[in-house]
């Protein structure tokens, strides 16, 4: 006698689903239909997952336009220049500029011992760099490392728009 191949699985999402283990060795399909039996059958999960998808994407499209809204009225506040790339980098390079910039700030000027014309002067180089990419690919950068990586920015990094120069 043959050990089965089909496998009648009830779900705890309600479903009775026929499942045919052939693919799996004999020994192995009692044990998988147990496991089975203790998830959402194929279609309950792929709506499920898909329903979670959508409202992931619609939670971090939610956070990421919030984020967007901080750094364009901090742009505006701190006199820093529109940034320049393809479209699609633009905000993402604004986002990290000021995400970068902030904590150079509270990492030097608020918990370090920089004064006003230090900052002032590191705030002048921050403008300078107008290339998205630039600041997208600083984005794991330590704030207390900008001025360093500013002075390092090349020409290419600084836009040919920028009034700043």
């Amino acid at each position: 006698m043959a050990i089965r191949t089909e496998w009648t699985v009830e779900h705890p999402c309600g479903h009775a689903v026929v499942h045919n283990l052939s693919d799996r060795p004999a020994d192995r399909r009692a044990g998988f239909a147990r496991w089975l039996a203790t998830r959402d059958c194929t279609d309950c999960w792929k709506a499920a997952r898909d329903t979670a998808s959508e409202s992931t994407e619609q939670w971090l499209a939610a956070k990421r336009a919030q984020e967007q809204q901080v750094a364009a009225e901090w742009a505006t506040k701190f006199d820093m220049p529109p940034l320049e790339g393809p479209k699609k980098a633009l905000g993402w390079g604004e986002r990290c500029r000021h995400q970068l910039v902030t904590a150079a700030h509270t990492a030097l000027a608020v918990e370090g011992a920089w004064d006003e014309a230090d900052w002032a002067e590191l705030e002048e180089k921050a403008r300078n760099v107008t290339r998205a990419g630039w600041w997208i690919d600083q984005r794991d950068a330590e704030g207390a490392d900008l001025l360093e990586l500013l002075e390092a920015a090349g020409e290419s990094d600084r836009g040919t728009e920028n009034p700043f120069h």
